[in-house]
């Protein structure tokens, strides 16, 4: 485990660093922002990467399962929650109501480093849809799971397994006796194998839930590995990306950003 993963202050900053730099020109590079637009993080922990969006004027609201993250958020940002341009929802997003809990539909939608975390992928995608207004783009970013640390080993708290790459493509049985015989949380980070996805999975089922892929991007080196390690972001050789199955060892991060099919 690495110091920022316990400064919580820290990690907001990098979150909000990374997506005023890569994220936001990624998804305006196919849809311009503008002020006032509304945007919706799903899973937004200390909503980081929603600072970036209300420093352009935008209208926020996050949903986080995780209390104990919103209260950092609201403490962070309490004088845009209190002029009314940010509101949180602690609540299952099936179960959250569209009017009344989120104020309405969104331009943007947002899942930074969360859809490698969601147990049936395929049901939230297609759910999405209905939080959109017409024209609506939906970002994810997320490391594919046969990644060096797909398996977010580094969050370990013994040194080595922290550095360790590829490890979590083991057989599921060796794997977890790993992380039992030093003390790691095997439930957690079995639950992180049980939903890891690839590139080729995720564009399947936007495929299949009738997206179509506005923009992507893959990368060697993930843009936030700048902030947290002073790595230099480099995307992906060409002829990598080409390569179905085998990009996913050798590519720490993709953006993609989706709209619903016009029918």
């Amino acid at each position: 485990m690495f110091e920022f993963h316990m400064d919580r202050k820290r990690y907001f900053d990098i979150q909000e660093k990374n997506a005023e730099q890569y994220v936001i020109p990624f998804i305006a590079a196919r849809f311009p922002l503008q002020p006032g637009m509304r945007v919706l993080e799903i899973g937004c922990g200390e909503a980081g990467v929603l600072k970036a969006f209300l420093k352009l004027g935008c209208t926020c609201v996050g949903v986080e399962l995780d209390a104990t993250r919103i209260v950092n958020a609201e403490k962070w940002l309490a004088e845009e929650k209190q002029a009314g341009r940010i509101s949180f929802v602690t609540k299952d997003i099936y179960k959250v109501d569209i009017e009344s809990e989120l104020g309405g539909h969104f331009d943007i939608i947002l899942l930074k480093d969360v859809i490698e975390h969601i147990h049936d992928q395929p049901r939230l995608i297609g759910w999405m849809k209905q939080f959109l207004r017409p024209n609506g783009v939906i970002f994810f970013g997320f490391p594919p799971w046969q990644m060096p640390f797909g398996g977010h080993q580094q969050i370990c708290r013994n040194k080595w397994l922290s550095r360790l790459p590829w490890y979590h493509l083991l057989p599921r049985s060796l794997y977890g006796a790993i992380l039992k015989k030093n003390g790691e949380n095997v439930e957690e980070m079995m639950e992180i194998r049980d939903t890891g996805i690839s590139i080729e999975r995720f564009e399947r089922i936007c495929k299949e839930q009738g997206y179509a892929i506005a923009n992507k991007a893959h990368y060697l080196i993930n843009p936030i590995y700048e902030y947290k390690f002073g790595w230099k972001p480099r995307k992906q050789l060409g002829i990598v990306k080409a390569i179905p199955w085998f990009r996913n060892f050798l590519t720490t991060c993709v953006y993609y950003l989706i709209t619903p099919k016009q029918i």
